[in-house]
């Protein structure tokens, strides 16, 4: 395209846009579209699409959420049924001193994931070039934060998503609770293996879609696409396995998928709560060949970990988080890697929404609000030592020196393993804390400690007192 054809569809979007706008100021309060749509900004109409810049990923992320209805209406009612909306994320300011960069993502996600059954979009021809593979295209292994909590699981990952099908990890099974990345982490697999095979046949889907899918398919008499579409995939990804609990009859299909999948050589990965062998109601067939690959877990970040998914997030979003609002965020919030994000996008919120300064009070009062906590307070290593060394009556700084008399070293086992049991930080931080030893003197006083408790009742009277007086 010429800079005159350029110029004609930026005048052209621009225009059409402003229609949009028209009607969309009708539908919000003034002050919304204040805040809002007026720093959207019209660059390009190709014929079908219609491109707009949004200032920063969260803005992105909030109109997908709050105004996505409006936008889609609006849209087909000023440039038809058939046109699409794209936003484009705007990154640095353009000048001589910051590179502009811009990512395009598609507006609608959430219908167009809730669109018809994927079997049924199979085309007749070049089917790999309109596959509905359903991934967020945010989702990769640059931006996925490896850490201690979830190495194997990345490093499995990373080997699958290079030869799908090809490695001793099919399936592979990556469980832990909840809002730690395990959906990151396989999207990110399918949007490598996309990057390195654009014919391959990818899909990403979830053991709720999955049965919803067999039960219409079952309703419309439409079994046989549907087997024929899940069974010529070249890899499958299945989130929350865990919810196949008590369906027999879509088990029973998933078990038959699985292993014409498994034997034509395709790669499955799945996600879970929990382990395989824990999980409830699922056919012990099932269960035995999730176990036929790799079983990883993910655990919690420590806090060297959830520091670096904040510097990682709020670089994302064009925030520059001093150290302090970092550390503080990073100590504070420690149940779940979502709700980390979830106070960074508060934050961000409150921040470009009601012109706040990014203050470690505004961080304080953000976090009250997300762990629904009227402190907000974590233990830290410094409680611990303060309380250890009360109670057996030591000077505080003994703790982190060479010392090795007896009553000493047992305080100071016991702050390492309290410290162990009650903090998420890793073992090498916690020696850190004690003059600089390393992760094996931590793991050598947590397992002397575990020794006492099965031998000495005075150290189980101790464990129990100072666990209770430091979680009060």
């Amino acid at each position: 395209m010429d800079r005159s054809s350029r110029g004609a569809a930026g005048t052209d979007a621009e225009m059409l846009w402003s229609k949009c706008l028209d009607i969309i100021r009708d539908n919000v309060s003034a002050q919304v579209f204040k805040t809002w749509f007026d720093q959207m900004h019209a660059s390009a109409w190709d014929g079908t699409t219609l491109t707009v810049e949004v200032p920063s990923q969260f803005f992105y992320e909030w109109m997908e959420e709050h105004y996505s209805s409006l936008l889609q209406k609006t849209m087909q009612k000023v440039l038809g049924p058939k046109a699409k909306l794209q936003f484009q994320v705007v990154m640095g300011t353009g000048d001589q001193d910051t590179a502009k960069k811009t990512i395009n993502l598609p507006a609608f996600r959430k219908q167009q994931a809730q669109s018809a059954l994927p079997f049924g979009e199979q085309p007749t021809e070049r089917p790999s070039t309109h596959f509905p593979t359903f991934f967020n295209p945010r989702y990769t292994f640059e931006n996925f934060i490896r850490g201690e909590n979830n190495q194997l699981a990345t490093a499995a990952g990373m080997s699958v998503a290079d030869n799908p099908g090809k490695t001793r990890y099919n399936p592979l099974v990556i469980y832990g609770p909840t809002g730690l990345g395990k959906t990151h982490l396989v999207q990110a697999i399918g949007n490598r293996v996309l990057q390195r095979n654009r014919n391959a046949k990818v899909l990403y889907t979830n053991s709720e879609k999955f049965t919803m899918e067999y039960i219409n398919a079952i309703q419309t008499g439409k079994v046989a696409e549907f087997t024929n579409f899940y069974r010529g995939v070249d890899v499958l990804i299945v989130d929350d396995i865990q919810f196949l609990g008590g369906k027999e009859k879509t088990q029973d299909m998933f078990f038959h998928t699985f292993n014409a999948l498994h034997q034509s050589g395709k790669q499955l990965i799945l996600t879970s709560d929990k382990q395989p062998k824990d999980l409830a109601d699922v056919d012990e067939r099932l269960i035995s060949r999730f176990q036929w690959g790799l079983t990883a877990d993910i655990s919690m970040p420590d806090f060297e970990t959830r520091m670096a998914i904040l510097q990682q997030k709020s670089l994302e979003e064009g925030m520059d988080m001093p150290g302090d609002v970092l550390e503080y965020v990073a100590r504070h919030v420690n149940s779940s890697v979502r709700e980390l994000e979830g106070c960074l996008i508060s934050l961000l919120a409150k921040v470009t929404l009601d012109n706040r300064e990014l203050s470690l009070d505004l961080a304080k009062e953000v976090v009250r609000g997300v762990t629904n906590s009227p402190s907000s307070r974590t233990l830290t290593i410094d409680d611990i030592k303060q309380e250890v060394s009360a109670y057996y009556s030591q000077d505080v700084t003994l703790l982190s020196a060479k010392t090795r008399k007896h009553e000493v070293v047992l305080a100071r086992q016991m702050c390492m393993y309290l410290a162990k049991q009650l903090t998420q930080m890793s073992l090498k931080s916690i020696g850190m804390h004690f003059g600089g030893r390393d992760h094996t003197t931590v793991l050598h006083s947590c397992q002397t400690i575990l020794n006492y408790l099965d031998t000495d009742k005075k150290v189980r009277q101790d464990v129990d007192f100072l666990r209770k007086a430091l979680q009060r």
